[in-house]
């Protein structure tokens, strides 16, 4: 009996080997389905986008050239080699049709802000102003906000704006005046964001953080955002990222007001700062937090709307001052003109010293120059992704699901041949004086997209302009200005706005 048990042992044994071996391999399918087909389903949804080939099923390349410092230069590029509306990631699309980014950001648009704002969150308990996706708060804390930004419950701005330049000019005087005995070169692109951190931090809270003052990177804090806003444009292509850093498990890795030093102590100042007009004996101001204070903005979130206003105010403004005053100092013939416009409308008494406002905006070619340094090199380099409706769109012909992203290509709207002419990518601020009213319009409405539009316009617009309409105009009355080395004037790179480093220049008095 033994014997004839034999066969049937090794049968069965064999059988179930064979299950075994077969359990392993479905096993081992049902893993590669789990991984594959959803890349493969994603793929597919927008296979109909053209677009790099890594892009279709990963991020690396997205994350590559924005670690790298030229993600608008290959945006740009791709949109002149694939069209207007290029495949960039697994679920993003970049665009350079004005068009389109009018559609998303209208005012009653069913488009929201994409994942990518996330990592934008300064605060990582709460979203402000830029990082907030709910549509429905963000227009209850834009509310809030919008007479503060505008200047009509902020009867100082211009005043403001007048003192922190002055204290530029006291500056330059004091250290950075060249002679023919004396060689005092000036980092223009350090004193531009000084300049701009004082003035944004007088208009938040009532007092320049004394960045011109001291002539020094007070907290360091343009040390640490150079080395943190790069970090914060790469987590907007990992949003899960960013939101695990943010977690409570890990954000106390992240800066805290009670640092020493770096961003934390940056925020402590800032806190503190609005904190002491929610003191009870505090008296109401008239400025930007005063009116926010009165429209219902609590604590909260007035600090986080101080610290966003500084580091979005700072960095974007100072990035268009810098390409100003680097672009005339590279073009001598815009130069020369400027210069000439600026001395004749003194001469005629059509400026005050130091300029108005409205009065800068009477001179033709200053207004040139801005919108042309504003077109050439876009203060915000992001892409700014905003969101596909549940429902689907079509985008440039093409059905788009919903749940996509769809980015802009600051270079390629800003420096487009079929808006601006074929010398688009050339810094030539007659442009703006040589088009027909029709091609005006057009050029203007697409300019004027650097400060985004409809329900996600810039709300800083305001004071932007008003630093620029008055200080080109203080600086070239006053001295004249040459870049130091001509062959390379200064070290570009984009990581969310432009870095200028190694921007220096020789200023001199002008010859009365």
């Amino acid at each position: 009996m033994a014997f004839t048990d034999r066969p049937a042992a090794a049968l069965i044994s064999r059988a179930l080997d064979a299950t075994g071996a077969t359990a392993a391999t479905v096993f081992v399918a049902g893993v590669v389905a789990l991984l594959v087909l959803p890349t493969i389903v994603q793929w597919y949804r927008l296979s109909h986008v053209p677009g790099p080939k890594l892009a279709a099923v990963s991020k690396y390349w997205q994350i590559r050239e924005s670690i790298k410092g030229t993600l608008p230069q290959v945006l740009k590029d791709l949109n002149d080699k694939h069209g207007s509306l290029v495949r960039i990631g697994p679920n993003d699309l970049v665009t350079n049709d004005p068009d389109v980014l009018r559609k998303m950001m209208a005012v009653r648009s069913p488009y929201i802000r994409g994942p990518w704002y996330e990592a934008w969150r300064l605060n990582p308990t709460r979203d402000n102003l830029f990082s907030m996706r709910d549509e429905a708060g963000h227009t209850a804390l834009r509310n809030k906000m919008v007479a503060g930004y505008s200047g009509k419950e902020n009867l100082s701005m211009e005043s403001t704006v007048e003192t922190e330049i002055a204290r530029l000019v006291e500056l330059i005087e004091r250290k950075y005046i060249s002679t023919s005995k004396d060689y005092r070169p000036m980092d223009f692109g350090e004193k531009a964001q000084y300049f701009t951190l004082d003035v944004i931090s007088d208009l938040a809270f009532g007092e320049p953080l004394g960045y011109l003052e001291k002539d020094e990177d007070v907290y360091d804090y343009i040390k640490i955002t150079t080395a943190s806003i790069p970090a914060m444009l790469t987590l907007g292509s990992i949003p899960t990222l960013a939101n695990i850093i943010q977690s409570r498990f890990l954000r106390w890795l992240l800066p805290k007001e009670t640092d020493k030093i770096g961003f934390g102590a940056f925020i402590g100042v800032t806190n503190n700062a609005v904190a002491a007009r929610f003191a009870p004996n505090a008296v109401p101001q008239q400025d930007m937090l005063g009116s926010f204070i009165r429209h219902g903005l609590n604590l909260e979130e007035a600090q986080g709307e101080a610290v966003l206003q500084i580091v979005a105010g700072s960095d974007t403004s100072a990035s268009t001052i810098r390409a100003v005053m680097l672009n005339i100092c590279t073009n001598p013939p815009v130069y020369q003109k400027l210069q000439k416009e600026i001395d004749e409308a003194i001469a005629k008494g059509k400026i005050s010293s130091p300029i108005k406002d409205a009065e800068a905006r009477q001179l033709p070619y200053l207004q040139a120059v801005i919108r042309e340094a504003l077109r050439i090199l876009p203060p915000a380099g992001g892409a700014f992704f905003k969101q596909v409706p549940p429902g689907g769109d079509v985008i440039c012909g093409k059905f788009i699901p919903g749940g996509t992203q769809i980015g802009s290509s600051p270079l390629g709207i800003h420096h487009s041949k079929k808006t601006y002419g074929e010398d688009a990518e050339t810094f030539r601020p007659e442009r703006w004086l040589e088009a027909d009213e029709e091609q005006l319009e057009k050029m203007k409405g697409t300019a004027d997209l650097v400060f985004h539009y409809g329900k996600w316009q810039c709300p800083g617009k305001t004071v932007a302009l008003m630093e620029f309409n008055k200080i080109f105009v203080e600086l070239l009355r006053r001295y004249e200005w040459s870049v130091i080395n001509p062959f390379n004037a200064a070290k570009l790179n984009n990581a969310g706005v432009w870095m200028f480093d190694d921007f220096w220049v020789r200023v001199t008095r002008r010859e009365k």
